[in-house]
């Protein structure tokens, strides 16, 4: 990637993934953005956050410029729509979701997945301060704790706090683009997998009764379980709670996982009974912090049914 290449030249390689490439373009191409935001916001913090929506919008659809050579209009069409959007929702922090710009993939998980900078995205929020990294992590990548009231609750944190985490996490993922780290970075998909088989083993070996190994040998003998904001520390709790469930006849099935080094977040459906199919909520969202490879936190959440 050169820095002095065209703006063709650089979306094309940004495109294969060069997200140097992206950042050079966003510095060129900041000023005609910022004045965008300017034009039609005025001075003030939902500007700057205009913009910021805009360079991950960027990150994540860079792929969708037909004319390589107009991806200076792109970025500012990008950031006018972030402004509207803003006007028709006054005083929101606004998810990159919300942003009126056509995707044929599902989710922002997907659209990474596929992308070749899912990586340098990855290693950008592991550098996020843990409670902003767990407030992305879950607004953009899980799939039952979305909402800010939904973060909030499994969080412990009101509302308005979950709303400046986001705001200072995009902030943060913004800068670091605009910034060119175009290190390589190592495969970031697999901590999710490796995750993934973990949560299958766990919940594999609880049928089988041998959750009170798993808790040996993979949590820290001093877990907190946070519940209604009080820790219950160890794994008493922890295995009176998984056997209980199994005793009433109560299955979970892992659905969906995403992991950084140090948060991982399980979801899974639970399966009630045949004879009570009312027994339980029908998810569950197991939010856990790590240290060394252990589990040292655990918050459990029952999404409600849309």
């Amino acid at each position: 990637m050169v820095s002095g290449g065209t703006d063709a030249e650089l979306t094309l390689s940004a495109q294969g993934g060069d997200v140097g490439a992206l950042g050079v373009l966003l510095q060129r191409h900041e000023a005609g953005m910022r004045a965008v935001a300017l034009g039609v916001l005025g001075f003030g913090p939902d500007a700057e956050d205009a913009v910021q929506d805009a360079v991950l919008v960027a990150l994540r659809r860079i792929g969708d410029v037909r004319d390589p050579a107009a991806v200076g209009p792109w970025l500012r069409m990008i950031v006018r729509n972030a402004c509207r959007t803003r006007l028709r929702v006054a005083g929101s922090v606004l998810p990159i979701e919300s942003l009126p710009l056509a995707s044929t993939s599902p989710t922002p998980e997907q659209v990474l997945d596929q992308h070749a900078s899912r990586d340098w995205i990855w290693r950008a929020i592991e550098e996020l301060p843990a409670p902003i990294r767990m407030a992305v992590m879950l607004r953009y990548f899980s799939t039952g704790v979305t909402s800010y009231q939904a973060i909030a609750a499994v969080c412990g944190v009101p509302v308005g706090t979950i709303r400046s985490r986001l705001s200072q996490g995009r902030a943060k993922l913004a800068e670091a683009l605009r910034g060119t780290a175009d290190a390589a970075h190592g495969d970031a998909g697999a901590l999710t997998e490796a995750s993934r088989r973990e949560g299958l083993e766990t919940l594999a070996e609880a049928e089988r009764g041998r959750f009170a190994g798993v808790l040996a040998e993979r949590w820290s003998p001093e877990v907190a379980l946070i519940l209604r904001g009080q820790p219950i520390i160890g794994h008493s709790f922890l295995l009176r709670g998984m056997e209980s469930d199994l005793e009433a006849g109560v299955h979970q099935r892992l659905r969906h996982v995403v992991a950084s080094q140090e948060i991982a977040i399980w979801e899974t459906d639970l399966i009630s009974p045949p004879d009570d199919p009312e027994h339980c909520p029908p998810a569950a969202i197991w939010l856990m912090s790590l240290s060394e490879g252990l589990v040292k936190e655990l918050r459990l959440y029952h999404p409600v049914a849309a």
